[in-house]
């Protein structure tokens, strides 16, 4: 398991401090009775999602995380050596992926998200590939059995709530040999943030209310890819830092992407007082020399593969014809008898 770590400093448009305040502390629409198998209000996050695309230009300016994961993403994709016909991007949301593709790696890309807005966006902008925008729920995939090439998803299974039968779905879905590849923000995303209102709301309110979504951490990756029926899974980690001037300008970026909380069991309202301590503690716990923030984004790569024989397979227990202890064992020795000469 490789883990890497990249910086990228944000630059953001001025936040009247009062005003933001205010919006943020509105009370949402009333929430449905959570389940015991319901984390995430996936109608509340199709609203979030539409209204973060109703300002072009605004809805533009926060792109910078996901393409640059898409970025990444793509690179991974360029390491498998076949062209695709078609290609599913489950997520797209407004088209992260597509931006760094070309018609050497596919004839089309499919475009899904469960925002009809998200996908609208950029409508108008032509591409080397073939485009086909779908509304799609990650949780209840329109595909056939086996009739997908590949898979491809940036950063949008975390809302899932049931993310095991999500994954099972696209293995379904996928032809023998086919490929899914996907990221995913980690469970130390936004650990500053976190931490900075578990404090805040403790020490002004005397509990605590889930601020931060829940997310799944990199051990059970590998365990989830296992159970949906993957083969030769990948796993790797990017930690991406980005600094803001202050944590209300991270959190207008987070409305604006649409990655605002959609937790069923969250409190609707936030105090003022208790939004500024919360901003004051960030500031003095994490923040940077020149007076800015830094905002950390776990990102979870993982690759898997359908079943199929042709893939390479182990071969059975007891078969080897070299012996590794006798092989190490030659190694060491040579190593020293160079030593003493």
């Amino acid at each position: 398991m490789l883990q890497k770590s990249f910086s990228l400093h944000r630059t953001i448009f001025s936040v009247k401090l009062f005003s933001f305040i205010k919006k943020y502390s509105t009370t949402s629409n009333q929430q449905p009775k959570s389940s015991a198998f319901t984390v995430f209000n996936r109608e509340t996050k199709r609203m979030q999602r539409d209204r973060s695309s109703i300002n072009i230009e605004e809805s533009r300016k926060v792109d910078y995380l996901k393409d640059e994961i898409a970025y990444r993403m793509v690179d991974r994709l360029l390491d498998i050596k076949r062209k695709f016909n078609t290609i599913v991007d489950l997520g797209s949301g407004c088209g992260h992926i597509i931006k760094h593709i070309d018609k050497d790696m596919m004839k089309k890309l499919i475009m899904c998200d469960m925002s009809s807005k998200m996908l609208e966006r950029d409508k108008d902008i032509n591409y080397e590939v073939d485009v086909e925008r779908m509304v799609v729920d990650e949780e209840l995939l329109p595909f056939e059995e086996n009739s997908l090439e590949a898979v491809i998803s940036n950063l949008s299974l975390h809302w899932v709530n049931d993310l095991p039968g999500a994954m099972i779905q696209i293995q379904r879905s996928l032809k023998p040999d086919g490929v899914f590849i996907a990221s995913i923000l980690g469970g130390d995303t936004l650990f500053e943030l976190r931490t900075s209102f578990q404090l805040a709301e403790s020490e002004r309110e005397g509990g605590i209310s889930p601020r931060i979504s829940p997310m799944t951490n990199t051990r059970d990756i590998g365990s989830l890819l296992s159970r949906a029926g993957f083969n030769l899974t990948t796993i790797d980690t990017d930690d991406v830092v980005v600094s803001y001037p202050s944590m209300f300008e991270l959190i207008q970026d987070l409305r604006s992407m649409g990655e605002s909380n959609a937790v069923l069991a969250r409190r609707s309202f936030l105090k003022r007082d208790t939004l500024l301590a919360a901003s004051a503690i960030y500031k003095e716990l994490y923040g940077n020399p020149d007076g800015s923030i830094p905002a950390t984004f776990q990102i979870i790569y993982m690759i898997g593969w359908k079943p199929d024989i042709s893939q390479p397979k182990p071969l059975p227990r007891g078969s080897g014809q070299v012996s590794l202890k006798e092989t190490l064992k030659s190694g060491i020795d040579k190593s020293n008898k160079n030593n003493d000469n």
